[in-house]
């Protein structure tokens, strides 16, 4: 498989896991850019996000592997406990530094380093969440060209998220529910 030129980051918290899942169902068979993920997880407990997601689908879903490369069509999830970041040869680096925001793995981390690395080759989604995590990740997109996109707070389960990053970093795409989903339907 070929490294990817592309990436999609999804990060969530709170109130965003069934819109992570119908984004998953929502993916044709066959895309290019890879999808990270970061959902806020507590790693006292075993989670099998990756592995229900995998049968459900019937689509290779994988929790990120430090120095695994970052493939096409690749979809990665961040490990619970670690900080998920980007390094300059596209492959993945799990961290377990301080917490940032209350959260590891951070939302802000994996947007930063993938911002350095994709430049505008980068896609972010920002979702439902309690804390503000992702905010300042945005901002390092949108200084390396990234696109930018925001569940609208009004259809986010929990809207602190998307409120303070739609607050703190002015213009960013601001999508509803129904267009995060036309996005991934339409993916190639």
């Amino acid at each position: 498989m070929e490294k990817a030129d592309d990436v999609i980051l999804i990060g969530g918290s709170a109130g965003s896991y069934t819109l992570i899942i119908d984004m998953m169902e929502a993916l044709p068979e066959i895309f290019s850019p890879a999808i990270v993920i970061v959902i806020h997880r507590n790693p006292k407990f075993t989670t099998r996000i990756e592995d229900t997601l995998s049968a459900r689908l019937k689509k290779e879903i994988v929790q990120a592997e430090d120095k695994a490369h970052i493939l096409k069509g690749g979809i990665y999830f961040a490990a619970p406990g670690y900080h998920l970041l980007v390094e300059p040869d596209k492959t993945f680096s799990l961290d377990i530094s301080e917490r940032v925001r209350f959260s590891r793995p951070s939302i802000d981390v994996l947007f930063e380093t993938a911002a350095e690395v994709y430049l505008d080759h980068c896609t972010a989604f920002l979702l439902s969440g309690a804390n503000q995590d992702g905010t300042d990740g945005i901002k390092q997109l949108q200084r390396m060209g990234s696109k930018v996109i925001v569940q609208s707070p009004t259809e986010a389960l929990i809207s602190t998220m998307p409120k303070h990053a739609i607050e703190a970093n002015g213009h960013v795409e601001i999508y509803n529910n129904r267009q995060i989903m036309s996005y991934f339907r339409n993916l190639k």
